[in-house]
């Protein structure tokens, strides 16, 4: 609608000033057929525009016989067809005219749609465009039920459309509509029909658990046919534009809360198209009684999915690694993931729990679970340590069990033999020992001062550690080669006297 000083300024410029349309529009800022409607609304015969004779006037027969037989052939071919007969005009100008004689397609008609309270409830996912955690992208989506009778409306955001999320979005309106219609209807997404040929369907397996579990029946609109699910569509176009638009939020459960407060507030006191006289809250007022039952127990809902363990102490889910003992690798294992926690299982055992991160390439560790790890990477060395001195000095275990009996640091001593092993040799090492076990003296110490003791009995040098400071001569690798060469050089000097 336009002001009616505008309306009389039109009539003014057109009747009196003799101005053209186009030349109103243009100085009046109004579009050309807002102009042309003026006029006609005025009844002036002037208002009706007069058109002129078209070179395509004679082609017209033509053109009405070729598109009533073809009614799909493109504008270029008939081009084609009356430049033969001696059209002289340009393509440009021809398709306009082939665009204004093509037949159309009659208008459909649709019923209005009518339905008994609690009867049926419609599901859809809304897209509302992808928020940015950390380094991962991801897609805002909401679910939405809608009650066909009363227009009752539930809203949940979540982190994309998986399986998971569509039955959350189920369990969690149950709860908020306190029953379950006797029918679904959903758009044919891949989390409800999986397959469809014609009338037959074949439903997604999970989605009938879950509708046999409420006890309602899946059914799914015919295809392109979404005038049959205008309700929900309807209350994302409304959810977007009053709830979602220049909408502050902190994280998705501060969104959900003032989501579930926009359903329960001014989403529920709008009018009810069924009844204008009531509200929304009134008539599911009315509603509500009629709705199934829900059962004792919520679905399930949990994320399961097995996943195979490497070497490292990780498992892999969701863009994030999470720990676990490192007991548990080279195994495959099942990830319970809800949408605050992930769970890690060996079977029925929890054997690892962390809080569920929704950025992109973290590693989420138990602090316990590195700390044991470390542990044994020590311990282990330990082991190795006691093992070589076991072979090389085999008076090296009666010494340790003593030394532990004693309260001593078994990983000190162990590290401090090793090196006296490399720096000596097993036989001084082991006779080292034994001397000290028949002392009954039990330290690094001891053992070190009876190895310098034997070496200068025997009118040695005591083995001195020279430190390789310079890396070219620390990390140089020699390479052994055969002395055979040698022989051959022996012969040939033999041969040669």
């Amino acid at each position: 609608m336009i002001p009616p000083e505008i309306e009389a300024e039109i009539l003014r410029l057109y009747h009196a000033e003799h101005w053209r349309v186009g030349t109103i529009a243009a100085q009046l800022h109004v579009h050309h057929s807002t102009v042309r409607r003026v006029l006609i609304q005025s009844g002036g015969s002037a208002a009706r525009s007069t058109v002129r004779p078209s070179i395509a006037d004679p082609f017209l027969p033509l053109i009405h016989a070729t598109l009533e037989k073809y009614p799909t052939l493109c504008a270029s071919r008939l081009y084609q067809m009356v430049k033969a007969r001696g059209y002289a005009g340009g393509p440009d100008h021809f398709r306009a005219i082939v665009a204004r004689h093509r037949p159309r397609p009659e208008a459909e008609a649709y019923l209005r749609l009518r339905t008994l309270p609690a009867e049926q409830a419609q599901v859809d996912w809304g897209h509302f465009g992808t928020v940015t955690i950390g380094r991962a992208a991801r897609p805002l989506m909401a679910f939405v039920m809608v009650q066909s009778f009363s227009r009752m409306i539930f809203l949940q955001f979540f982190f994309g459309s998986p399986m998971a999320n569509f039955l959350r979005g189920h369990v969690a309106a149950f709860g908020f509509f306190a029953g379950v219609n006797r029918t679904l209807l959903y758009d044919n997404l891949r989390s409800a029909v999986l397959e469809r040929r014609g009338q037959a369907v074949r439903f997604h397996p999970t989605l009938l658990e879950l509708a046999k579990h409420y006890r309602f029946e899946p059914r799914p609109v015919a295809p392109a046919r979404g005038n049959e699910k205008g309700r929900v569509e309807r209350a994302i176009r409304f959810a977007r534009d009053n709830f979602f638009a220049a909408r502050e939020w902190t994280d998705l459960d501060d969104l959900n809360a003032q989501a579930r407060e926009w359903c329960s507030g001014v989403a529920a006191e709008r009018r009810c198209p069924e009844d204008r006289r009531r509200t929304v809250r009134e008539v599911f007022a009315e509603e509500q009684p009629r709705l199934l039952a829900l059962p004792e127990d919520p679905f399930p809902t949990d994320e399961r999915c097995p996943v195979h363990v490497g070497k490292t102490p990780y498992v892999r889910f969701d863009l994030n690694d999470y720990s676990i003992p490192h007991t548990r690798v080279r195994r495959t294992l099942e990830i319970v993931a809800t949408p605050k926690t992930v769970r890690v299982l060996d079977g029925q055992e929890v054997i690892a729990q962390h809080a569920r991160r929704w950025d992109r390439d973290q590693q989420i560790e138990d602090p316990a679970h590195i700390q044991a790890l470390a542990d044994w990477k020590r311990q282990a060395r330990e082991h190795r340590g006691m093992d070589r001195l076991h072979h090389a000095a085999p008076s090296s275990q009666p010494f340790f069990l003593e030394l532990a009996n004693r309260g001593g640091n078994l990983g000190a001593t162990t590290s401090g033999l090793l090196r006296l092993l490399d720096r000596h040799n097993a036989r001084a090492l082991e006779q080292a020992l034994a001397t000290a076990i028949t002392r009954e003296v039990y330290s690094l110490g001891a053992v070190r001062q009876i190895l310098d003791q034997q070496t200068h009995a025997a009118g040695q040098l005591p083995p001195v550690a020279v430190a390789l400071t310079d890396s070219r001569i620390r990390d140089l690798i020699v390479q052994p080669h055969a002395l055979t060469t040698y022989d051959l050089c022996q012969e040939e000097e033999a041969d040669e006297q």
